[in-house]
């Protein structure tokens, strides 16, 4: 079990929700500070829109001025001028019509635009200062409230998201309730950039993402499938260990499958376009349930014979927005460890707890031990936007509830959020150095099994199942990168594609070296030689630079006894070492998935 949930300032992140809506109002108000201050310094500048964000906020402009970094220093100055002069946010209610000549004279064009999809009446206008925006509010009383900001980055971005229309000048910036809290997020991002796996995956000589083949879509290098093959095998074992039955579906089917499935209508926006073969359209797949519920269907099903447990690594293909798309983590193509349930409405509890269980073994043997779960449940108020009986619907979400509850996990609730097809708990695990990533999901799917009339024979007649949709990795891809950035690219050995460097001193080493490498390969390790004509000191630091867990250096004396000095990660080296005990304590290493070197 991993250690626990995710713990803010001694409360869960269930706990310190309402502080953060606090904060988001102070972010917001932030927001409006900063586009006030940037009027001021750049007169004729329009508005576009300036939400609160996730730690932080940002505006985007349309300004005759090109922004450059050196602009954000004099901002942050007029920013604390207004700040300091505590001026008070009003709250003015209008009409449509007196908002529309209100910013017809302030020229903002944007905000009109913005003004034109909504609905007559009460329209709210906050201002502060000689500042005025388009806004529901709320903020603080007071600019004087806002005290922990600074602005970061510049990008640009499109009106409203559309490549089509004119683009803005965006401005990012942080804010936190305590300068102590802003300096450790900000300590925290220096640390996240040298972690960055889209850095660190080339320099390691992993991955490459290359315009001839396309954005979005990855190649592997040898070392990168090694890693890739090392968590494949992983994941595929454990699934077996867990009663899961292995399947392989092809990676285009008849444009037919996804609408039955219903994923050609509600999804087509993420699809790739159609082909054509044979006078027939064919889909690039985009998921891989379709293909399981198929599985099931290719036979009637008893009761006996549930629960049913499809594990695939199927590769999808999706269509990201060019902007979206981020390294390993924001993809066009990529594998889902991805996994389908079929079960009797008593089973489904059952399940769900093994989902969890599971989930929490991955994160130990992974060395996330912090974790927050989130429960998205239906909208009771409108049950027209979701499929399925509202039986099965209380049944499930009790199921994850219980489980939750039993097993003294916090959580927080989402109601409404829920997908419109069934309940799920999505599981987010805390890295090295504090942030929170999106892995493990367990999705109920009651739109599936009615669209493909799924059925088994109970005692009592033909019943549908409840279908469980059950992700640990999420994808191949994306928790590569979460863990490249976890481990800050340093491997536990039994992941690493170069468990040890073998490095000569001369070329008379070179014989006794590759005998080395040759037994270790044989003992199901992964070696590299080095056996350059370069300075010992060169070919340390490279191998230091590679993240290889351990390198062994060979000189005439370790040579002529037939031992190995090993240097650690922490540059400390051991005395010569046998090459059989070098072996041993390596292969225990990797049989024990150690997230330590027991090498000492």
């Amino acid at each position: 079990m991993a250690s626990g949930p995710v713990v803010v300032a001694g409360r869960t992140i269930a706990q310190t929700s309402m502080e953060n809506n606090d904060l988001q109002i102070k972010r917001h108000s932030c927001a409006h500070v900063m586009a006030q201050a940037v009027q001021q310094l750049f007169p004729g500048t329009k508005l576009g829109i300036g939400p609160a964000i996730e730690n932080g906020f940002y505006y985007d402009f349309d300004c005759p001025h090109q922004f450059v970094p050196e602009d954000l220093k004099a901002i942050e100055t007029k920013m604390k001028e207004i700040i300091k002069a505590r001026q008070p946010f009003e709250r003015k209610e209008m009409s449509k019509a007196e908002a529309k000549a209100f910013f017809e004279k302030r020229g903002e064009t944007y905000k009109l635009e913005l003004l034109e999809e909504l609905p007559d009446g009460e329209i709210t206008v906050y201002t502060n200062g000689d500042y005025a925006d388009l806004c529901r509010g709320p903020h603080v009383e007071h600019t004087g409230k806002i005290n922990s900001f600074k602005l970061t980055t510049i990008a640009g971005a499109y009106w409203r998201g559309d490549e089509k229309r004119p683009m803005l000048q965006r401005i990012y910036g942080l804010c936190f309730n305590t300068k102590d809290e802003l300096n450790a997020y900000v300590k925290q991002q220096e640390e996240a950039a040298k972690r960055d796996h889209r850095k660190l995956g080339p320099e390691l000589d992993l991955f490459s993402i290359n315009d001839h083949v396309g954005p979005g879509l990855i190649l592997m290098h040898p070392k990168g499938g090694m890693l890739r093959k090392i968590l494949e095998d992983w994941i595929k074992e454990q699934n077996l260990k867990h009663g899961y039955d292995l399947v392989v579906s092809p990676h285009i089917a008849r444009l037919h499958l996804f609408e039955i499935s219903g994923h050609a209508g509600f999804y087509s926006d993420s699809m790739f376009h159609p082909m054509e073969v044979d006078g027939e359209k064919y889909q690039i797949k985009p998921m891989n349930c379709p293909f399981h519920v198929e599985i099931y269907n290719t036979h009637l099903r008893s009761y006996r014979d549930l629960p049913l447990r499809f594990s695939e690594l199927g590769t999808v293909y999706r269509y990201e927005r060019s902007g979206a798309l981020h390294g390993l983590l924001r993809v066009r193509g990529f594998t889902q460890d991805d996994a389908h349930i079929f079960c009797t409405p008593e089973q489904v509890e059952d399940e769900v707890k093994q989902c969890f269980e599971f989930a929490m073994h991955i994160f130990k043997t992974f060395g996330f031990e912090k974790y927050a779960v989130e429960l998205s449940t239906r909208d009771p108020e409108h049950p027209e936007h979701f499929t399925g009986d509202v039986a099965d619907w209380e049944r499930a979400e009790n199921a994850l509830k219980h489980v939750l509850e039993t097993n003294n996990i916090p959580y927080t609730t989402h109601a409404g959020e829920a997908a419109f097809y069934g309940p799920k708990i999505d599981i987010k695990v805390m890295d090295a150095i504090g942030r929170l990533w999106q892995l493990s999901t367990i999705q109920f799917d009651f739109n599936l099994p009615q669209r493909f009339n799924l059925e088994y024979v109970a005692p009592e007649g033909r019943k549908r199942p409840i279908m469980v949709h059950r992700a640990m990795f999420g994808s191949i891809e994306r928790f590569t990168g979460v863990i490249i950035e976890h481990y800050a690219g340093w491997f536990p050995l039994w992941l690493a594609p170069v468990q040890i460097k073998l490095l000569t001193l001369t070329d008379d080493q070179i014989p006794f070296a590759k005998e080395v490498a040759a037994k270790m390969r044989e003992a199901g390790l992964r070696p590299e030689l080095d056996i350059r004509p370069e300075k010992l000191g060169l070919k340390i630091r490279e191998a230091h630079m590679q993240r290889i867990p351990y390198t062994a250096i060979i000189g005439a004396k370790e040579a002529a006894e037939g031992k190995l000095t090993v240097r650690l990660k922490g540059g400390e080296n051991t005395q010569p070492l046998p090459v059989d005990e070098v072996i041993a304590k390596m292969q225990e290493e990797v049989k024990s998935y150690s997230l330590t070197n027991l090498l000492k």
